[in-house]
């Protein structure tokens, strides 16, 4: 039975009142016998008041938690015990103040009360030896042996080996990444540097095309070209509906253009031009639809500013500006300059932009150089105009017009007919694009018998004084040859015979020369080989050899007949009869300028003698009757004010050796006949003839307006020669 209860909180079991401990030990002998039963009792355990009474210090309910901070997990691991063991130390405390007495664990007693007790050992987990209904008379039973606690893991241990680790990891990195950017920087680098270098060709800006002032006859200007990707296109028609209006080209033909291709590598071809040469204000409001797949880049245009001015010379260029035709074919290399180019890393899709630091490397563009021409814008456009308002008059026509410079040779103007806008090549035909002047090849006519006068007087073999009986006609080979203006037989002076044009009168001075003199001064004047003067695919024109004359030709080509010669190749003839009988290599270019401005003057014109001065002046003295005589051929070309030397011509065309319908008529002239200054040539095929009725009328309108141009100053009436005819 427990004791019982006491009524008196200070009391222990045996009712003696609780004190210091030097009363417990008063009092050790009247409660010795108690103390024993107890013990004999309770044989692992005390009460609280014993433990009380013998001096033991009083378990509170947080005893023995500061030694092992994991107990309450042990106690836990063993089965539920420290609920148990809370539960025990709770109802002695209650105990204490006057609850029911219950046993704990006792704790080892000192052997000196005085002495402290150490901390209570530690109870290892077990299961709890089984208590019956009485602990006196029950025998003990043997008790377990504690299960082992769990080993607990050291946290300093896995913090140690988490911080190695995480050095080895950082380590391991830095050194790739030093191996990476020091030892194999240049391999790796190299191995995908081809997927990431852009390469942006820079365009070189063409030069442009200068008359002798320095007016812009050709030249480009910023544009833009509009470009599309096809693998990006959402509608293709509705795309190509929207920019065809921007463009002006067919919705149809945009669409086309942008339909996905595959190109020769297996690749979806990402680029496909739509436009070129775009004005940048076109583009920006192409660019402001946002459409996807299209985009415009830099780009550069050819300006023709006047149009169809010159445009026989100039010629054009492709859109990639690649001279086609004219003077932008001929000197392509010089105007075109020389490309650069810009290679770069770059993004991807959505980065596609150049990579700060990385590779890029730029050359760049070399601007072409211009080529400064020798013509006269203002003299070119009226010649054009004049040429042009002749020429409508005969439908199918084509003509040529040609002023030279007597003194250096420059082509102050050329022009030909039909034209074309040079700004709009693609409207054109292209035998309206042909340079009539250089390209034009025909039996000059009668305006050959001028080379053949100056040889003869060259020669020795007639004087200025000369006079011939003439015939009607006269027969060489199979062929006769006749007057339009009969001489009936009577003598004739060689002006007479120039002024009338006597076919008879110039194949007898002919016979005189003979073929082999004849021929060589055809070569002389510039005959039967091009001039040179820089247009391209000029015409070389023939003379023919004197193996290939017949009974016929000795009659024919004294009065330019099968003879092939050009426009121009006649006009420098002209010129050197005009320049006291000293050939002058016709020419274009009077010097090219550089992208600095550094000019650099034409090579040197080639020039050569053919006639004396005493009979280069004698000659022209005898053109001088054609537009002086009346009745005479060239009256029409007359320019009032100034004297004028020339010599009508009516012979025919030649296309690939072959005899064209129609005729072609021509008048070469010079002014101021005394000092000439300026040579013309006029050249007219018309399919139903009548060309003369063309040729000296415009050689009149372009000569005054020439002399006009350049102020020259009118002739003196008292210089003007008075010719005969017919002397006797």
């Amino acid at each position: 039975m427990p004791p019982p209860r006491s009524e008196d909180p200070r009391r222990d079991a045996t009712g003696a009142r609780r004190g210091s401990s030097r009363a417990s030990g008063a009092r050790g002998g009247e409660a010795g016998g108690g103390i024993s039963d107890a013990r004999a009792y309770t044989p692992r355990g005390r009460t609280i008041r014993e433990g009380a009474a013998d001096g033991s210090p009083r378990r509170t309910p947080r005893a023995g938690r500061a030694g092992d901070p994991f107990r309450p997990a042990l106690q836990v691991l063993d089965g539920g015990r420290a609920g148990t063991n809370r539960t025990g130390r709770r109802d002695a405390a209650a105990t204490g103040r006057g609850g029911v007495i219950r046993t704990v664990q006792a704790r080892p007693v000192a052997d000196d009360p005085d002495d402290e007790a150490g901390p209570p050992p530690r109870r290892r987990p077990g299961p709890r030896p089984a208590r019956g209904p009485d602990r006196r008379g029950a025998a003990r039973r043997p008790v377990r042996k504690p299960r082992r606690a769990p080993k607990l893991a050291d946290p300093r241990r896995r913090l140690r080996l988490a911080t190695v680790l995480t050095l080895a990891v950082f380590a391991t990195i830095g050194i790739r990444l030093v191996v990476l950017q020091a030892v194999e920087t240049p391999a790796w680098a190299g191995a995908g540097l081809s997927d990431r270098l852009i390469s942006v060709d820079l365009p070189a800006p063409r030069g442009a095309i200068y008359d002798r002032d320095g007016a812009p006859l050709a030249h480009s200007i910023e544009a833009r070209y509009v470009f599309a990707d096809p693998t990006r296109i959402d509608d293709r028609a509705a795309t190509a509906q929207a920019l065809s209006p921007l463009l002006g080209v067919a919705a149809s033909d945009l669409a086309e253009r942008m339909r996905p291709r595959i190109r020769e590598n297996g690749k979806p071809s990402e680029f496909e031009y739509l436009a070129r040469g775009v004005p940048i204000e076109r583009a920006r409001q192409i660019m402001a639809l946002e459409l996807n797949g299209i985009g415009s880049h830099r780009d550069e245009r050819r300006e023709v500013p006047n149009g169809d001015l010159a445009a026989n010379l100039l010629g054009f260029t492709s859109d990639d500006m690649t001279g086609l035709e004219g003077l932008e074919a001929r000197y392509d290399d010089v105007l075109s300059g020389v490309d650069g180019r810009r290679v770069y890393e770059s993004g991807r899709n959505k980065l596609a932009a150049p990579i700060p630091g990385g590779f890029s490397q730029t050359t760049r563009a070399e601007p072409g150089s211009s080529v400064c021409l020798t013509i006269d814008r203002d003299l070119q456009f009226r010649v054009q105009r004049i040429l042009g308002e002749r020429m409508a008059e005969t439908r199918g026509s084509t003509g040529a017009a040609v002023v030279l410079d007597v003194a250096t040779g420059e082509v102050l103007a050329q022009a030909s007919y039909p034209g074309y806008d040079a700004a709009k090549p693609a409207q054109s035909e292209p035998v309206d694009r042909e340079d009539a002047a250089t390209s034009f090849v025909v039996d000059p006519g009668s305006v050959h018998k001028a080379i053949t006068f100056g040889a003869a007087l060259e020669e020795g073999v007639i004087t200025p004084e000369t006079t011939l009986p003439i015939p009607n006609a006269i027969q060489m080979g199979d062929t006769w040859f006749a007057d339009t203006h009969p001489a009936q037989g009577r003598e004739m002076s060689l002006a007479g015979m120039m002024a009338h044009s006597s076919n008879v009168g110039t194949i007898k001075i002919a016979e005189l020369l003979g073929r082999d003199n004849l021929i060589e001064y055809q070569r002389r004047f510039g005959l039967g080989q091009p001039t040179g003067e820089g247009m391209p695919g000029e015409a070389a024109g023939r003379i023919l050899p004197a193996q290939e004359w017949s009974g016929s030709s000795y009659g024919s080509v004294p009065i330019g007949h099968s003879v092939d010669a050009t426009p121009l190749q006649m006009a420098a003839a002209y010129a050197a009869i005009a320049n006291d009988g000293t050939w002058i290599q016709p020419h274009l270019v009077k010097e090219i300028v550089d992208a600095k401005g550094d000019r650099t003057p034409a090579a040197a014109p080639k020039t050569h003698r053919v006639l004396s001065p005493q009979n280069a002046a004698a000659l022209r003295t005898i053109l001088e009757a054609v537009t002086t005589v009346p009745d005479a051929t060239g009256t029409a070309a007359a320019v009032s004010g100034y004297r004028v030397a020339g010599k009508t011509g009516t012979g025919w065309r030649l296309v690939d050796g072959r005899k064209q319908p129609g005729e072609v008529a021509s008048f070469i002239g010079m002014a101021p006949a005394e000092k000439p200054r300026y040579v013309i040539a006029v050249f007219a095929h018309t399919p139903v003839g009548g060309g003369g009725e063309i040729t000296a009328p415009a050689f009149a309108d372009m000569m005054r307006f020439t002399l006009q141009h350049y102020r020259v100053p009118p002739s003196s009436s008292d210089d003007t020669p008075n010719f005969v005819v017919y002397p006797r």
